[in-house]
């Protein structure tokens, strides 16, 4: 079953927001970032009334299309037509952040085998891959609490997620973010990569190698704009099912 919303109003702008959100949801699926109709993944829309998009709650990653997707404003209103409701907790977690970040316009909310896995660990990810020196210096944590949608705690994710691209969510999953549908993505896919080997190499129960102590200081860095591989994630799609642009 899938959702519809009346798009024929919409700008050519946002309809093609709507499809690389859309894309997004299907990919995340694709790489195995999907949990049946939970985890959710926002994009910002421009215009002078704050809003964003979100998937509506009731239908698989692998089904979002570009017009089924909710419009709300900050105030967790939907905006505009919807056959279905959405996700109030993801409401929550997605526009607290996007209302305190203005820099950031994408974020996805991910609950990942090793990133769930890694968030469990004392020693939380370790620099120990090429993976996870990308993340170095911009990863935050935050600690297990109540319900996402208690007003407390989405103050408190903005709070523990300060100036950072990334956030474990002690004992949950995940949170990465861009300026673009891209970057988190990417962010998203990388931080599952940098859990994963971390996990495979704790479990031989030897001692880790690091790297030199200047290299992990020297790496880091914010998402880059880096859109190159993109296109052909898409292509990729349109070869499988270009539903998601429907």
């Amino acid at each position: 079953m899938e959702a519809k919303a009346t798009t024929s109003q919409i700008s050519n702008e946002e309809r093609e927001l709507r499809i690389q959100l859309a894309a997004a949801y299907r990919l995340a699926d694709k790489y195995g970032m999907s949990e049946l109709i939970f985890t959710h993944i926002s994009l910002r829309l421009p215009g002078p009334t704050p809003t964003y998009l979100l998937n509506p709650l009731g239908i698989l990653f692998n089904q979002i299309t570009a017009s089924s997707l909710v419009k709300l404003d900050f105030n967790g209103n939907v905006v505009g037509p919807s056959e279905w409701p959405v996700n109030r907790a993801g409401v929550a977690i997605h526009g607290s952040i996007l209302a305190a970040r203005p820099d950031i316009n994408c974020v996805f909310h991910t609950h990942m085998p090793y990133t769930t896995a890694v968030s469990a660990l004392q020693c939380g990810l370790l620099p120990m891959s090429q993976a996870a020196l990308r993340f170095q210096g911009q990863t935050a944590y935050h600690d297990y609490g109540r319900a996402a949608s208690d007003a407390s705690e989405g103050a408190r994710l903005v709070k523990d997620l300060g100036d950072k691209s990334t956030m474990i969510l002690r004992n949950h999953g995940g949170i990465t973010t861009g300026k673009t549908v891209c970057e988190a993505f990417t962010q998203s896919f990388y931080l599952e990569k940098a859990c994963q080997f971390q996990i495979l190499a704790q479990s031989a129960g030897v001692p880790l190698t690091m790297p030199a102590d200047e290299i992990i200081a020297a790496s880091g860095r914010r998402p880059n704009g880096d859109e190159r591989g993109w296109p052909s994630l898409l292509h990729e799609l349109d070869r499988e099912d270009s539903s998601y642009r429907e």
